[in-house]
């Protein structure tokens, strides 16, 4: 557990502070998942620990408890009375191939429609595998792929290790940061309860990782309105992640949003974005015209594949790079089971989404000190890569939920009432809050509060 710590306080720039893990055992998988989650949500405590000592003088303490840190892995609301809708459209899975296995993400409408337009429409998953199991693994992912649609072959770790994105995947490192000439000097507006208070964070990121990253700034005090496109929906995840947010939509290829999102970039101090690699670029807000409108911007962005090799700009998932990567077929090994077995969580998209936050506190934290703003670029693969080089996770238990660790306030979300578990992190003197309740996508105008 420490070296995975230690791996991520030296990826992020952090001293080697050991942070103690309260509670014990962890998620049974093949994998350290429960060491991931206390690692990526503690790096992420130690970097807000680090920017108060800047501001402050006084290093506050972090800790994290290990069961609180696994559920947050999975799911932090408790509704009252009504149920979230399912994570999953009912084709989306994982499929026997003439070959192997091939896992399809058919949970947005257009990416459903690509894949069946390679396999043909399909009304449940019966129909599905019966065209699945006449393809093999290789051909069909890349059928998908070329129609715009989301699929992923299972391969080994050392089939990976061979390929040439997961060749490129292992040079690059777990977080890239680079310093921007741009400076933008303004004074720390937080405070040691509220440190994030007065900043401004422009979310574009969707489903798990990015949202992840923003709701921790939120709980810090910061105000962030996250932007959709007119017809995007998640209804699985939005009662999760929205939690402290503002959520409006932009079209990107009408002038008046574009407009709209110019001025709104203008006045941002922190950009989380989770679009394919060239995906900006193309909508006209490359690196350079964003630093443009927002000089000493904090740009933090992620992607499924990586940043370099022939995948870059390939569209993926959590449960997409658990397949690529080796760690379906890991966990499938370990379960002695006859199908691939992922982790028991979205672990990569979660702790990834820690590790977000984290680095976009440790730019602020340069920007305080020196005025000028950064980049980072982190993605679900390395992230991936991490989990699996730190070696085999576990069969302990956690000891079952209990009503003690739900937070006793009662959130008031547009689908009905729900508690929220106890945050995983402690920060002396910081507590975890969150002001505004989850919303549903669009529910905002966009424009700053």
């Amino acid at each position: 557990m420490t070296d995975l710590l230690t791996s991520i306080q030296a990826a992020l720039g952090l001293s080697r502070t050991p942070i103690p893990f309260t509670a014990e055992g962890a998620l049974p998988s093949a994998f350290a998942v429960t060491d991931l989650a206390c690692a990526s949500i503690a790096a992420a405590g130690q970097a807000v620990a680090e920017l108060l000592q800047q501001q402050t003088g006084d290093l506050p303490t972090v800790e994290v408890d290990r069961r609180l840190a696994s559920f947050w892995f999975a799911t932090s609301l408790r509704p009252i009375g009504w149920e979230v809708p399912p994570l999953w459209d009912p084709v989306a899975g994982d499929y026997a191939t003439r070959d192997g296995w091939i896992r399809l993400h058919t949970n947005a409408p257009h990416h459903r429609a690509a894949a069946e337009s390679v396999l043909g429409a399909c009304a449940d998953r019966a129909a599905m595998a019966a065209k699945v199991a006449q393809w093999a693994s290789a051909d069909l992912e890349q059928a998908v792929v070329e129609a715009k649609g989301c699929a992923a072959e299972m391969r080994s770790w050392e089939q990976w290790q061979k390929h040439p994105q997961g060749l490129a995947v292992n040079a690059e490192p777990l977080v890239h940061f680079s310093d921007e000439k741009d400076e933008s000097h303004q004074p720390w507006q937080g405070s040691v309860t509220q440190p994030l208070a007065g900043l401004k964070v422009l979310d574009l990121t969707r489903v798990l990782a990015g949202p992840t990253a923003s709701r921790f700034l939120a709980g810090l005090g910061a105000n962030v309105l996250r932007i959709d496109p007119p017809t995007w929906n998640e209804p699985g995840v939005v009662p999760e992640v929205t939690l402290g947010k503002r959520c409006a939509r932009l079209d990107l290829h009408q002038p008046a949003d574009r407009s709209v999102f110019e001025s709104l970039l203008k006045d941002a101090d922190i950009l989380l974005h989770g679009y394919r690699a060239d995906a900006l670029e193309h909508l006209g807000f490359g690196v350079e015209r964003r630093r443009q409108l927002a000089p000493g911007l904090i740009d933090v962005c992620l992607n499924a594949y990586g940043w370099s090799g022939p995948w870059q700009n390939r569209r993926g998932f959590d449960s997409l790079v658990q397949m690529s990567s080796g760690i379906a077929e890991a966990g499938q090994r370990w379960k002695q089971a006859d199908k691939p077995t992922p982790l028991p969580v979205q672990a990569l998209d979660h702790a990834t989404g820690y590790l977000m936050a984290a680095s976009a506190i440790r730019l602020l934290a340069e920007r305080l000190r020196s005025g000028r703003g950064g980049s980072a670029r982190l993605s679900l693969a390395r992230t991936a890569k991490l989990l699996i080089e730190h070696g085999p996770g576990t069969d302990e238990m956690l000891r079952p939920e209990n009503p003690q660790d739900q937070s006793s306030l009662v959130e008031q979300t547009p689908w009905g009432p729900a508690h929220r578990l106890q945050a995983p992190l402690r920060i002396e003197g910081t507590p975890l809050q969150w002001t505004l309740p989850a919303t549903e996508l669009g529910s905002h105008p966009a424009q700053w509060f």
